[in-house]
């Protein structure tokens, strides 16, 4: 059985979470997992290695980026004679799909519909490790939103073209979707919940449905669901407001209610994730 690892047990109300990580040569594999609610780049600067898989196992060298998506489940090996080094760089997936949809890349979806995690290979390996580096580096600041949006867009173009995974058909999210989605990661409109998200979308209650779960693979519930806990873990670690008034900026009917919302989703609450996250030491 895999262990699911949630985004905020790592980053602690940052927008990401990066991290180098080694493994030596016919060392002990990683624990065999899977992630909850986010995606995650991997860059590998050194070394040669194995991408465990349940569909088999794919090699890892120097050059290569991963793209693991929430439903993957995955485990890494260092091979010898150096074993492996690579780059960490984690995010919520909710923000990852508002990323695509603003910049329309990869429309058709085929990065999800891929049957395993999406390898590519740089076509300049030391621009892309530089990439990764610099991420790691203002992941161990202060980060903001916007440096995960400038790591996206500094790794994107040095991604090799040739090397990207077939269209799939009828995976993509159409206009109206992306657009509605994108809306709703606003305040405001996270208050509304999924009535708002419908007003937003412009289409049946059935349809709204149907076409998310096809497009993004959950459910309006769970969708606007996520995005408030998103939220609200980034306003408990950037600010001091009271926990009360959190929760009612971000669409939950009662403290009480978020309390248990977030303590299920992130096995703690959120006075302690708030007293963890202000005080995090990050390497």
């Amino acid at each position: 059985m895999s262990q699911v690892l949630r985004f905020e047990w790592s980053a602690l109300g940052r927008p990401f979470h990066a991290a180098r990580v080694r493994f030596a040569p016919r060392a002990r594999d990683s624990e065999l997992h899977t992630h909850a609610d986010f995606h995650e780049f991997m860059g590998v600067l050194t070394g040669n290695g194995e991408h465990l898989l349940p569909t088999g196992t794919t090699p890892l060298v120097a050059g290569d980026v991963v793209l693991v998506r929430p439903r993957d489940r995955h485990a890494i090996r260092g091979s010898a004679p150096d074993g492996l080094e690579f780059i960490n760089v984690a995010f919520p997936s909710s923000a990852w799909q508002g990323f695509l949809n603003l910049t329309r890349t990869n429309p058709t979806g085929s990065w999800d519909a891929a049957e395993r995690p999406v390898a590519f290979r740089a076509r300049d390996a030391a621009v892309v490790a530089e990439v990764f580096e610099s991420a790691l580096q203002r992941f161990a600041g202060e980060p903001e939103h916007f440096d995960l949006m400038r790591f996206w867009i500094d790794l994107l173009p040095h991604i090799s073209p040739d090397e990207l995974p077939a269209r799939a058909s009828g995976s993509s999210a159409p206009d109206w979707l992306a657009r509605a989605c994108t809306a709703m990661r606003a305040e405001e409109n996270l208050r509304g919940g999924v009535p708002r998200l419908l007003e937003l979308a412009g289409v049946s209650p059935a349809h709204l449905s149907r076409t998310l779960r096809a497009a993004y693979g959950t459910t309006p519930t769970d969708y606007v669901a996520n995005l408030r806990l998103e939220q609200a873990a980034s306003l408990l670690a950037a600010t001091s407001a009271p926990v009360a008034e959190i929760a009612a900026r971000c669409g939950f009917a009662s403290q009480s209610y978020f309390t248990r919302c977030f303590t299920a989703a992130h096995a703690i609450s959120p006075r302690a994730f708030r007293h963890q996250s202000q005080r995090a030491f990050v390497p």
